[in-house]
């Protein structure tokens, strides 16, 4: 049972951004056959869209581990959770950032919570992971990991 589900959908101005494909292909392809060219542009647009979605990671905090999009840890190896917004979040992504440490960070998410790997044999210091929820993320991850 989840304790706690996010996924990291993409920002709204990423779909506006990408709608941009529509006039581009439908101008190139308009020369050829016009209706080709929108019906193309609205095949390449639902691709895009398709591709957002099905690459959308999750993240997930049971009673015992952490998972976050592919990758997973026991809660008996992670550290306290700290959460980080606005600057602070940008100095946590950028200036403090460990070479070493487990990312799954998403550009348009702009606060992170840092989950630190107590595991000696594990080379990454700590997990760096955007959520749009940090506060309730590091509440959930403390409480678990000292109930289990």
């Amino acid at each position: 049972m989840d304790l706690y589900r996010e996924r990291l959908y993409p920002a709204p101005w990423l779909f506006i951004a990408s709608a941009l494909i529509l006039p581009i292909t439908t101008l190139i392809l308009a020369p050829i056959n016009l209706a080709v060219g929108i019906v193309v542009a609205i095949v390449f647009y639902l691709a895009i869209v398709v591709a957002f979605i099905a690459s959308t990671p999750t993240l997930r905090v049971t009673a015992t581990e952490l998972v976050a999009g592919r990758a997973s840890i026991p809660l008996e190896f992670t550290g306290e959770a700290e959460g980080f917004d606005g600057e602070d979040a940008s100095i946590e992504r950028g200036r403090h950032l460990d070479a070493r440490a487990w990312l799954l960070i998403r550009g348009w998410i702009k606060p992170v919570v840092k989950v630190p790997v107590l595991d000696a044999s594990d080379p990454a210091p700590y997990w760096l992971v955007s959520t749009r929820n940090p506060d309730r993320l590091v509440r959930v991850l403390n409480e678990a990991r000292l109930a289990s």
